[in-house]
């Protein structure tokens, strides 16, 4: 999952597949999501990513039972 982040900006940019993008849905000012033609998400922005505290990422790592 390619992961990009803008510091001039503070934007997160989570990209999940390379599919075309036909609609881009806003979940609220800061939080937008991008699907592809059947319904999957290609693409997630997230604005103020560093302000809101979701950039650096913190990833755990598990082991499956």
């Amino acid at each position: 999952m390619p992961t990009t982040y803008y510091p001039d900006d503070d934007i997160l940019e989570l990209r999940f597949s390379d599919e075309l993008i036909v609609r881009e849905v806003s979940q609220n000012w800061d939080i937008h999501i991008s699907y592809d033609a059947q319904g999957r998400i290609v693409e997630m922005v997230v604005l103020d990513a560093r302000a809101i505290g979701l950039y650096p990422a913190l990833v755990e790592s598990k082991q499956a039972a």
